[in-house]
Parts: C-alpha cells; sequence; structure tokens
C-alpha cells in the first residue's frame, strides 16, 4: 500500500483491482475467429497477428495530472512529448518499431493559441521518435473537463502502433538469472507521479511553481514538474538491431523499479549500482515525508529504461545506448529470487529494500 500517494488521492491497490475488474470481462471477448493477440494481458503493449511474420504493436497512454502544472503555468509546449514517449516507450518494450501515434485531445474549451502550443510538443515529440501522426481527435467537452483553473482544462492521451516480426517480439521469456540490466537515465519525473509530486511540493512543502529551491539548482518546481519524458526508441531499435541478445525491454513508469516484474517468470531482479537520483525526488520525499520504499514504487527514481542482455554483453550494450542517453551504465543483475527486485538505500532513508508485487 503506497500511503502518500492513497492521501494525495491515487490509491495503487484499488487502481489494481480496477483493471483487474476491466481485463477479467475483456479477455472474454468473442470476435467469432481466431484472437490475433500475440501476447497476455500485463505486458507494456500487445502485438497482433496480421501476417504469416508480421505483427502489428499496439498500446496507449496519457499524460495524467502533469497537465494540471501545464494549466497552472499556462506552458502547454512540452505535454505533446510526454504524449508521444510515454506511448511509444511503451511499444518498444516488445521489440516493435513505432510508427504512428493517435492523439485524443479533450478541452474544456478550444483555444487556438493554446492547441498550437499542445501541437508544437506533439511534432517534437514525433520527429524525436520517428513516428507519424497520421489522424486524431479534438473533443470540447465543458461539462467533463475543468481546469486549474477554468476554462484551462485539458486532457491529452494517445494510441502507438508499431510494426514486428512475429519470430523478433521481446516478450522476457529469455530472461536468465545472471543477465545484465542496463539502465538509461531519466530526465526526472516524467509523466509518473505527478498527483503526489504535486501534493508534496506544493501542498506539503508549500512551494510556488515559480519557486527555486537551491536543491534544483537554479531551476524552478514547473521546470521540473514539466521537463519532458525522454523518448528511447532511436537506441533501442538500434539496439535491437545490433549483435546484442536483447532477452528483456521496460519501460519504468507508475510502479517504478516493480515494471521489471512484468518481464519473465521464475526470476527476480536485484539493482545494486542505480543510476544518480534527480534531486526534485529528494525534494520530493523530504517536503511529503514519502518513505523510500514508496517512492520506489511510485516514481523512476533516475532510470526510465531498463535493457536486459546477457552478462557478456552488457559493455557493448552500455556503449551503444550510451551514445544516444549518456549516463547509461550496469545497474544490476537478474536473480533467481522469484517476484523480487532487490536494490540498497538510494540516500533518501532506510536500508535494503525489498520490493515485491502483491
Amino acid at each position: 500500500m503506497s500511503d502518500s500517494y492513497a492521501a494525495a488521492g491515487v490509491d495503487i491497490a484499488e487502481a489494481d483491482a480496477g483493471v483487474k475488474a476491466l481485463v477479467d470481462v475483456l479477455r472474454t471477448i468473442e470476435t467469432g475467429s481466431p484472437s490475433r493477440s500475440v501476447l497476455p494481458s500485463g505486458h507494456y503493449a500487445n502485438v497482433l497477428r496480421v501476417a504469416p511474420n508480421l505483427g502489428i504493436a499496439v498500446g496507449a497512454d496519457g499524460v495524467g495530472t502533469k497537465v494540471i502544472v501545464a494549466e497552472q503555468t499556462g506552458r502547454y509546449d512540452t505535454v505533446g512529448i510526454d504524449c508521444i514517449a510515454m506511448n511509444v516507450n511503451d511499444v518498444i518494450c516488445v521489440g516493435a518499431e513505432p510508427i504512428a501515434v493517435l492523439d485524443y485531445l479533450a478541452v474544456e474549451q478550444s483555444d487556438p493559441a493554446v492547441l498550437r502550443e499542445i501541437a508544437r510538443g506533439l511534432k517534437a515529440g514525433a520527429e524525436a521518435a520517428g513516428v507519424e501522426i497520421p489522424g486524431g481527435e479534438l473533443a470540447q467537452l465543458p461539462e467533463l473537463v475543468k481546469g486549474h483553473p477554468s476554462p484551462r482544462g485539458f486532457d491529452l492521451t494517445g494510441a502507438c502502433f508499431g510494426t514486428v516480426a512475429l519470430d523478433a517480439i521481446v516478450t522476457g521469456n529469455e530472461i536468465a538469472a545472471g543477465d545484465a540490466l542496463i539502465g538509461l537515465p531519466s530526465s526526472g519525473v516524467h509523466s509518473n507521479g505527478l498527483t503526489l509530486a504535486r501534493r508534496a511540493l506544493l501542498e506539503q512543502g508549500g512551494l510556488a511553481l515559480d519557486a527555486r529551491p537551491s536543491v534544483l539548482g537554479g531551476a524552478s518546481v514547473a521546470d521540473v514538474l514539466l521537463e519532458p519524458t525522454v523518448i528511447y526508441v532511436r537506441a533501442v531499435l538500434e539496439l535491437l538491431r545490433s549483435d546484442v541478445p536483447v532477452h528483456g525491454l521496460a519501460h519504468i513508469t507508475g510502479g517504478g523499479v516493480l515494471n521489471l516484474l512484468r518481464l519473465g517468470s521464475g526470476i527476480g531482479y536485484e539493482i545494486d549500482a542505480p543510476l544518480p537520483v534527480p534531486p526534485v525526488f529528494e525534494l520530493i520525499a523530504e517536503l511529503g515525508e514519502v518513505a523510500p520504499e514508496e517512492m520506489q514504487k511510485v516514481f523512476n527514481m533516475g532510470t526510465g529504461f531498463v535493457a536486459i542482455v546477457p552478462s557478456a554483453d552488457a559493455a557493448a550494450a552500455i556503449e551503444l545506448l550510451g551514445r544516444h542517453h549518456p549516463g547509461s551504465a550496469r545497474v544490476g543483475s537478474v536473480t533467481a529470487d522469484a517476484g523480487r527486485v532487490a536494490l540498497p538505500s538510494l540516500g533518501l532513508a532506510g536500508d535494503e529494500h525489498g520490493l515485491t508485487r502483491a
């Protein structure tokens, strides 16, 4: 149970139960023909079989309550990057090449100036990921969408489509004890845990969005909360096309390092050399009095993506990924301790933590 997150309005256990309720019904869909789905639910994306050795990878995600910070600051030019990133970073986890994203934008009021700024972010994200945006939807819903403040309200989500050879899907089933975990740095909070981050910094900590705490090195609170999610597509595609065997790929989002447990079975993970923690997380933990274990379960804590490769190929993977994302490094190894992620204290408080998926 994530106590601080629940107090902020997001109960992880309740959300997990909600997902189960949805999936329990949706998995019973009868189309009248054999299912095209290749993977079970619970992975980052699924793959639909469309030809003898061709699959379409599909996934959907949104920006979340990060849009509230955009509304409060009047800064709309980066959330589109987050929308693209949250989608494409999931689709590459099955070894697919993202090719297109469709956006859905619900607004309280259709303001051309605001929409133009959001579009600029979508364009920047699409170009960084190498995807097209061939269509989308704009819905004006003043009765459903209320801004902070009104009438600035909006919500931004997307769906991503990619292609992958059916014999090249990365499922995580090849992960074995001893494999290396290669971490790619995050740029900060990304688009997860913003409800808890805003509560800790703005409500409990009493900071203003334009405040510049010394720990943030000159950046404002708004600057760090709106810093876009890193897009890892080009680096991961280059890794997939290299001679390095890729056993697993994990986008570290809501749920933190527990996202690793989506991959493989009968294995666990040990993170013994975590990447540096961005100062914003230290500030959230301090002002929000958030326990280290909960920080690990909610935030990426500096590692936005993990590639899992044989230990013998770790150096080659680090060299390749580091050309795109400086600071990439081996952060740990796969273990035989099934269903458990072990990691040392990251300087927030406490000793070694062992996180398990309930």
